[in-house]
């Protein structure tokens, strides 16, 4: 049986996407066992709970050594609040364990990644079971715990990947939580923004990249009608500004804030790692 917890660093969810999940994975995936955390349904503002608390619940997930993966259960905005202490207090129970999420969820991806504890893998998180064909979302993150590759993102090259939104990516340049992403496909994408937006966070994010092995460019979804037109496409945005940083552009990946959002396991090549 492999057990996976289930916290909520940023934004809470209901106890019915609990349900909905739990229903799921118990008529498909008998060989799993998940515990969603009390946490995940706390309410203090914009968060699941105060900083304090979502950052316990994140530890008492991460370092259980009964705990063989830790599903992060929603995105929204919180989890760069607490990810640098949670890495830095995790114990060798960690170490081994899949962290699964995605959007803000990338913070944490991130400064696993840097810290070289676990591994990190972008993929659908439980509330994406609302989406329209949530279920399936639910289903591919759900196989991939069970050790299945079906649901990876196609794209293989010779070079480890990684998987980001793209304003979260942004948000993470400079800061302490940053990996270094020299020698790595950066695969991106984003939501609810502007295309003045998009074009704002590859003039930031680019200097960072630079030694990147290239970029792919996932899928840039509903994105607002502005007062005039930008001018220019998501994807020629995106070639624009790999140009100015000499930077590989190369070609879509299959992800996005949607259902139909891959798995992308961080720093490997060619080849998954489940839990």
């Amino acid at each position: 049986m492999t057990r996976i917890a289930i916290c909520a660093p940023a934004t809470p969810i209901t106890r019915a996407t609990a349900s909905a999940v739990a229903a799921l994975a118990a008529r498909e995936f008998p060989g799993l066992s998940l515990a969603f955390h009390e946490q995940c349904f706390a309410v203090e503002g914009h968060f699941a709970g105060s900083d304090a608390l979502r950052l316990a619940g994140l530890l008492e997930c991460a370092d259980d050594p009964a705990v063989d993966a830790v599903w992060l259960a929603k995105g929204g905005y919180g989890t760069n609040r607490i990810a640098g202490e949670a890495v830095a207090r995790m114990g060798a129970a960690a170490r081994g364990k899949a962290f699964l999420g995605y959007s803000d969820g990338g913070y944490l991806l991130a400064a696993l990644y840097r810290a070289r504890i676990g591994h990190p893998v972008h993929g659908p998180m439980p509330v994406d079971i609302g989406r329209e064909g949530g279920e399936a979302a639910a289903r591919r993150a759900l196989g991939f715990l069970a050790g299945s590759s079906e649901g990876l993102e196609p794209a293989r090259e010779d070079a480890p990947a990684v998987a980001f939104n793209l304003t979260t990516l942004a948000m993470l340049a400079g800061t302490e939580l940053m990996p270094d992403l020299a020698g790595h496909v950066v695969m991106v994408e984003e939501v609810g923004e502007y295309l003045y937006a998009v074009d704002r966070l590859f003039f930031h994010l680019v200097p960072h990249l630079r030694g990147i092995a290239g970029l792919r460019l996932g899928r840039i979804g509903k994105v607002p009608e502005n007062d005039r037109p930008f001018g220019a496409t998501a994807e020629e945005i995106a070639r624009e500004w790999c140009q100015r940083g000499g930077i590989p552009f190369l070609g879509p990946a299959d992800i996005g804030h949607d259902s139909a959002n891959r798995i992308v396991p961080f720093g490997l090549a060619g080849s998954p790692r489940s839990p």
